[in-house]
């Protein structure tokens, strides 16, 4: 299913985070405004996660910290692809296919 708006601004999530820990409902705030109480009630989760008010989740450091972690895997992934080819090239191009083991 399409998204038939475009995702609402940092700013305005933690504006109604701040609304809902200052006591508001989320469904209150929904109907004030745009987002539906499940939209908000999972910000509001989201920033305790970020914040380490709950544990049930990542935090933000621990979020970006996978982030880069899966880029890393992937780089490193596709160079060792690249290698593996370029071996096999020069493989055929010298007609003779290394050991798998070193003699020294």
């Amino acid at each position: 299913m399409p998204r038939t708006r475009s995702a609402y601004p940092p700013e305005f999530r933690r504006q109604m985070v701040e609304l809902v820990r200052a006591g508001r409902g989320p469904d209150e705030l929904a109907k004030e405004f745009e987002p539906s109480g499940h939209s908000i009630r999972e910000w509001v989760r989201r920033a305790d996660q970020g914040d380490g008010v709950r544990e049930d989740g990542l935090s933000n450091g621990e979020r970006e910290e996978l982030r880069r972690l899966r880029r890393e895997v992937r780089q490193l992934r596709q160079e060792r692809e690249i290698l593996a080819k370029a071996a096999a090239w020069f493989a055929r191009e010298t007609g003779s296919i290394p050991s798998g083991s070193s003699s020294s």
